[in-house]
């Protein structure tokens, strides 16, 4: 083998670095809101699959166990959002005695 000095690749290279410093505040905003919808679903199945398994369990506890099992940045307002969501459509219910606690229902 030998080395070719005179080579010369016709690919491009793209930096996304100097993509994303283009995006306004605003398409990054719309964007995070837009990828937040897609991800809303797993966020929800992601709750019941714990419910299921843990039947009965407290805020705290609930929203440290979505932490370990979401593999995407998620803030707890949000995950508080999908929790409403859900006792909203009667999977999960708060607990008469402690509102802080869930049951799950389904």
């Amino acid at each position: 083998f030998s080395f070719n000095a005179k080579f010369d690749s016709k690919q491009l290279r793209i930096k996304v670095n100097s993509i994303q410093l283009k995006e306004t505040q605003e398409e990054n905003k719309k964007t995070t809101e837009s990828v937040f919808q897609d991800r809303q679903y797993q966020v929800d199945a992601a709750v019941v699959r714990v419910m299921k398994a843990r039947k009965t369990l407290s805020h705290t506890l609930l929203i440290s166990e979505l932490f370990k099992q979401l593999k995407f940045p998620v803030t707890p307002s949000d995950l508080k959002k999908r929790i409403e969501s859900l006792i909203d459509r009667e999977y999960l219910e708060r607990d008469k005695d402690s509102p802080s606690t869930y049951n799950y229902l389904a």
